[in-house]
């Protein structure tokens, strides 16, 4: 079984030494080639591409190029900060966290009984995935994404209902699937983004609002998911390569619920 899972970056970054890992440049389209251990790291414009769309789709670049021109049995992708491990906490903490992603040995353990590996849910409690999105963000970008899969799969619409209403999801647009089942999901998925930047205007936007259609993509995972109970599912724990400020992130989840303090920037 050959395996590639794609780690998103768009500068130099330490990565695992599993051969599984391929270390790729989001959003290369005129920007210089940089290398890792002395290898340079493979461009998300090589090939058949949408780099130039990085600073509007984030790491879905990289999604893209790999649906496009990558061979491999079971495709992948996380972030260079963001990756999916099968080790506890505990053992996380006493040990440097390349040790503790997900290997290709356990990959192929799980793909013996699994069609897709998803990062555990984040729960928003007192949120629904669209109130938060609504609040940090535009839900405008929701209810126009809903409008669009009514008119182009409506076969989905009660799915977008129930998952819009969900308090939590499988976010950050990182996966593990099977061949097959990573084609399905990107035919579906990116005929609707690319319809959604034809009625959405990005002119005026910050460079972080402008990201918009890789948060929204987060969302219609979700949707596409629960669409498809056929599919045997997986699931890792989501491992941060650097510390997470949480009084920050509550305080600013909390400002935006309450205060309408829209997110202006990562955490």
């Amino acid at each position: 079984m050959k395996i590639k899972v794609l780690i998103a970056m768009h500068k130099p970054y330490s990565i695992p030494k599993d051969s599984c890992y391929l270390p790729v440049h989001v959003g290369a389209a005129g920007k210089d080639t940089f290398s890792i251990f002395g290898w340079d790291v493979q461009r998300d414009d090589d090939g058949v591409n949408i780099s130039e769309k990085n600073p509007n789709f984030c790491e879905l670049t990289g999604l893209y190029w790999a649906w496009k021109n990558l061979d491999a049995d079971v495709i992948g992708l996380v972030h260079y900060r963001r990756h999916l491990s099968d080790c506890s906490r505990a053992y996380c903490k006493k040990h440097p966290w390349e040790e503790c992603v997900v290997c290709s040995s356990k990959l192929e353990e799980l793909f013996a009984t699994c069609d897709i590996v998803v990062p555990g849910k984040t729960i928003y409690g007192i949120e629904t995935l669209y109130s938060h999105y609504s609040h940090t963000h535009d839900g405008r970008h929701l209810d126009l994404t809903r409008e669009l899969i009514g008119k182009m799969c409506p076969e989905y619409l009660s799915d977008c209902d129930k998952v819009y209403r969900q308090r939590g999801g499988h976010m950050y647009n990182m996966m593990i699937a099977k061949r097959e089942v990573l084609d399905q999901y990107c035919q579906w998925l990116f005929p609707i983004l690319f319809e959604l930047e034809k009625v959405v205007d990005v002119d005026g936007l910050s460079s972080f609002d402008a990201r918009l259609f890789g948060r929204v993509s987060e969302i219609l995972f979700n949707v596409w998911l629960r669409h498809h109970p056929e599919y045997r599912v997986g699931s890792l724990r989501v491992l941060n390569t650097d510390p997470i400020s949480w009084p920050k992130k509550i305080m600013s989840f909390l400002r935006a619920k309450f205060l309408g303090k829209k997110y202006g920037a990562s955490f």
